[in-house]
């Protein structure tokens, strides 16, 4: 599976190695472009999940903010609650399609 953006391959992981997490896929951050990523100011705290880190993209000279967002240390409770570790795994906004 490929999370693309503006033809652009943000991340990209076998279907079996992603987290579905409330309409969202999570990828391994293994999976990433880390070169196309910068972290965000931006908070959010996630009740059930923890603190979230959000992460801007640069795709062709332009910064999309909070595109992307992961919770580094899970609270506990999530791992079970998903039935994976996810702790690290980035999950995407809308504007990103997905691609097998």
């Amino acid at each position: 599976m490929k999370a693309v953006l503006n033809g652009t391959v943000l991340a990209e992981a076998p279907e079996e190695e992603l987290a579905q997490i409330e309409g969202n896929r999570y990828f391994p951050p293994s999976s990433l472009r880390t070169e196309l990523f910068q972290e965000s100011p931006t908070a959010y705290t996630c009740p059930w999940k923890g603190a979230a880190q959000y992460w801007d993209a640069v795709v062709d000279g332009e910064t999309v903010r909070d595109i992307a967002w992961s919770y580094p240390d899970l609270r506990p409770g999530a791992v079970e609650r998903v039935g994976k570790d996810f702790a690290g795994f980035v999950a995407f906004d809308r504007t990103v399609t997905f691609e097998d």
